[in-house]
Parts: structure tokens; sequence; C-alpha cells
């Protein structure tokens, strides 16, 4: 079971600290306790709830069996996102947002078997039959392909929802959830708008802290929906195994015995009976124009 979220623990990681209050976002009143120098205080008893509440939802997604994307592309939560999406074996995106990841997922899914097609071609020699020059463009590919949708090459179709850090630099990938309604999760701090995200975690989104301290919170809820997952299919496996020979029916008995068409066929002795039925059944010649004038006559 995940461990229970201590308002004491978000203090000490600092998720409490907001942005200046110049910068804040009215629609993030609510989530506001206080403003100290300048600077608004977020009500951690409401970021705690948000969590309990965020986490529970992740957990059912991830135990129907489907992906949750997570988008940080920030410094200070590149490395913290990777690590715990990996081991939460959930996609990420860590380096810069491409445009369209969602929206035009197909043309992504190309790039992503572009990658697999170049290991093939290590694989199988034909590599090496390029010429030098070709061999470091396609290593360079190789690498750039890498770097920017390594993380998302066992993603084969749409995520069920996207967990995003600082909605403000993630912009594109929240406009293109929502245009997809794609469940979105997300850390937002006092400068950004809530209206637009499923499931708001307001929190500081900037210490490295801090943001940790949420991602260990969400990713405990998303192992701990796999493991549901796997146990719970497991057992529904054995229950299927004994059913299945408790209720085993010899496959000859099961088919379908073939129907054969009954005909009746009616004797005839009478050889002018069988004749006139023979001309019954041949289709009827239309006469020509000269053959009626000929019996006229």
């Amino acid at each position: 079971m995940a461990k229970k979220v201590e308002v004491k623990d978000l203090l000490e990681a600092g998720v409490h600290f907001g942005h200046l209050t110049r910068k804040w976002n009215p629609n993030m009143a609510p989530y506001i306790y206080m403003e100290r120098n300048g600077i608004h205080i977020i009500n951690l008893y409401k970021t705690a709830a948000k969590i309990g509440e965020a986490s529970e939802a992740l957990k059912k997604i991830a135990a129907s069996g489907r992906k949750i994307l997570f988008v940080a592309t920030k410094k200070q939560a590149k490395d913290i996102v990777a690590e715990k999406a990996k081991n939460a074996n959930m996609p990420y995106i860590t380096e810069r947002w491409p445009g369209g990841m969602l929206t035009n997922f197909v043309t992504i899914r190309k790039a992503v078997k572009k990658m697999a097609s170049i290991d093939r071609m290590k694989q199988d020699g034909t590599f090496m039959t390029l010429s030098k020059k070709e061999r470091l463009a396609v290593d360079r590919l190789r690498a750039k392909l890498e770097k920017n949708l390594g993380s998302i090459s066992d993603m084969s179709r749409l995520p069920a929802a996207i967990f995003v850090v600082d909605t403000t630099r993630e912009h594109i990938a929240v406009a293109e959830a929502l245009k997809l309604n794609i469940p979105i999760f997300a850390m937002v701090d006092t400068n950004s708008d809530p209206r637009v995200i499923d499931y708001v975690i307001p929190s500081n989104d900037d210490a490295s802290k801090s943001i940790e301290s949420v991602m260990s919170f969400v990713s405990e809820a998303i192992i701990e929906g796999l493991s549901e997952r796997k146990s719970g299919g497991d057992d529904d496996n054995n229950d299927e195994e004994g059913m299945a020979k408790k209720a085993r029916i010899p496959k000859k008995e099961n088919e379908a015995k073939p129907v054969t068409p009954v005909t009746a066929e009616v004797p005839s002795t009478d050889k002018e009976d069988v004749e006139a039925m023979q001309k019954a059944k041949e289709p009827v010649r239309q006469k020509s124009k000269k053959e009626v004038l000929n019996e006229e006559e």
C-alpha cells in the first residue's frame, strides 16, 4: 500500500513555496494560504488532499494496463521524472517536446519505427555495406531519435493520461491533450492556470526537492496499480483454466453434423408426361415477324 501523504514531509521538501505575488495567477487563489515577504504560500493541506486524489486516479489507470506519459523538460525536473517514470515502467519526455506528439501521433510512430529499422540494419549486416559517410549520417540520425523519442519507443498508442511538471512551460503538451480529451495531471504553481487541468496538484514546480517529493507519491501509486494488475491477471488466468478443465467438451461431440438436403423424385412411367414436363421447362421462343406472316397466309 502506498504511504500516506504527510503535510510535514511536504513542508520539509519546500512544496509550499509559490512565486512572487506580482507573478501570480488569480485562478490559483483557492490553493493559496497566505503571503509572506512578497511570496505566495501554498496551502499544504489542500496539496496533500490533491496528491491523494491524483494518486488514486493514476493507480486505477495503471491497473487497467494503459500508459501514462510524463512530461518535464525543465532542468530541475528532467532527471527526477526520468528516474521515477523508468521505475514505474511508463513513457516520458524530458527533452524538447516534439510538436504534434499527441495530435500527430502516427508521424511520431514512424520516426520510432525508423529507429528500430536502423537497429535491424546493424544486426543483419546491411549497415556495413553502406559507405563511411552514409554510416556516420545514419548514426547521427539514430542518436538524435534516441535522445528525443527513445523514452517512448514502447508507447504503441496514445496515452490514457499525461502528467506534467510546470504547465506554463509545457503549454503545447497541455493544449494537445486538451484537444484529444486526454486527462491531465499536473504540478501547478501559483503562476499557472489550474482551470484546464483535470487533476491539479498545487505545489512548487521549481525546486528539485519539491518535485521529487510529489513524484515519489505518484510513482508509488502507479507501481502499486501495476502490481495489482499483475496479481489480478494471474488469478483470472487460473480461474479460467480451472473452469475450462471442468467444462471441457470433446471436439467431435461439439462439432455440428453436415445436413444433407432431401430431394423427392417422382417416378413417371408415362413417356408423354415426361416429354411434356421437359417441354414446359424449356424457355418460350418468340416467333419472328416472317414466321407470323407465313402462318397468316
